[in-house]
């Protein structure tokens, strides 16, 4: 049974429950009644990315429910690598949903949570019933392993995600100093960031590949001011979060990337059926590395209702532009067959 550490009779406000999984349990947080809102996190944030959805859904009249996803936060941080492959946060969510007494969820990701709302909608059609993807196009299985494909994308440098293929690796660059790394790296995908002077293309890909020999860190700016939408004391909630917890958890969703591509065989090339929004950012990385996976949306989200890149919006979507997203987020819940 869910367990509830703050009253539930406080309706107004968010109460934080856990929700029981083999592996220990998910935190998440809910407020208002209605329709439940499945709202998913991506790295490196927590439940409370979701912060400016909370009170605005509620508003609408929906049951808004941010969970941090394992790994994260007050969620269990399994131990084995293949703990966190997409099908088990895909079971989580149905874990959540069951802890909550209801049926069906409109869920909706930013980030890695897109990918992980996606198959939640790919994989159990029957229990989420809509799904609305921030910041990273549904992308289907493909043909390529993925570690393949994203060895080739870093070009004479090294992706990202390759980096964070090698436990313990990118952990060594990113806990000595959790706050100041996590500054770097929020300030440096914001929309507000300057242009990296090297991003000869203007996909912004240059901000993620590491130098060789040297740490993604090294991409971020020296001594950047905060962006506007995101407060010391914000900074401090999530520092506060990874200090506790460590990065493995988190990173080890990166290193299930091929694991996925195996189990997820049966599905290749399949599309997502249910109702569908996307919002990104048009100086948000993955607009333009994943052009290709937005422009075939027709095939791949038949049931796509409404593509929105915002402009001079950058990687943290619902937290730079909260009104703007809270405005299309309901708009759309509200278009969708009761």
């Amino acid at each position: 049974m869910p367990q509830t550490t703050e009253p539930a009779d406080h309706p107004a406000g968010p109460v934080h429950r856990f929700a029981e999984i083999p592996e220990g349990r998910i935190h998440f947080v809910e407020q208002g009644t209605g329709p439940v809102v499945l709202l998913v996190h991506g790295f490196p944030e927590s439940w409370y990315s979701w912060r400016h959805q909370m009170a605005a859904l509620a508003a609408a009249g929906y049951r808004a429910v941010a969970i941090d996803v394992r790994g994260y936060g007050r969620s269990s941080k399994p131990s084995e690598v293949s703990a966190y492959r997409m099908l088990a946060h895909v079971a989580d969510n149905v874990a959540v949903l069951r802890a909550l007494g209801e049926e069906t969820a409109i869920i909706a990701g930013h980030d890695w949570g897109a990918p992980i709302a996606a198959h939640s909608a790919l994989l159990r059609p029957d229990l989420f019933t809509a799904v609305a993807l921030l910041s990273v196009p549904y992308t289907p299985r493909g043909a390529t392993r993925p570690t393949e494909a994203f060895a080739r994308l870093g070009g004479d440098e090294e992706f990202y995600i390759s980096y964070f293929q090698e436990p313990g690796r990118a952990e060594a660059e990113i806990e000595p100093d959790v706050r100041g790394w996590l500054a770097g790296i929020y300030t440096g995908l914001s929309g507000e960031a300057k242009p990296a002077a090297d991003d000869q293309d203007g996909n912004g890909l240059t901000r993620l590949t590491v130098p060789a020999g040297g740490r993604l860190s090294d991409r971020f700016a020296a001594d950047s001011p905060l962006p506007s939408w995101l407060t010391e004391a914000d900074l401090d909630h999530y520092a506060g979060e990874f200090e506790r917890s460590g990065l493995t958890g988190a990173l080890n969703r990166y290193r299930n990337v091929d694991r996925d591509w195996a189990d997820l065989a049966a599905w290749q090339g399949a599309p997502i059926t249910r109702p569908a929004l996307f919002i990104g950012g048009d100086r948000d990385a993955p607009t333009h590395w994943l052009a290709d996976a937005i422009k075939a949306f027709p095939v791949t989200l038949p049931a796509l209702s409404g593509s929105h890149i915002l402009e001079g919006c950058g990687h943290w979507v619902q937290q730079e532009r909260p009104d703007e997203v809270n405005r299309l987020l309901v708009d759309w819940l509200r278009s969708l067959p009761v």
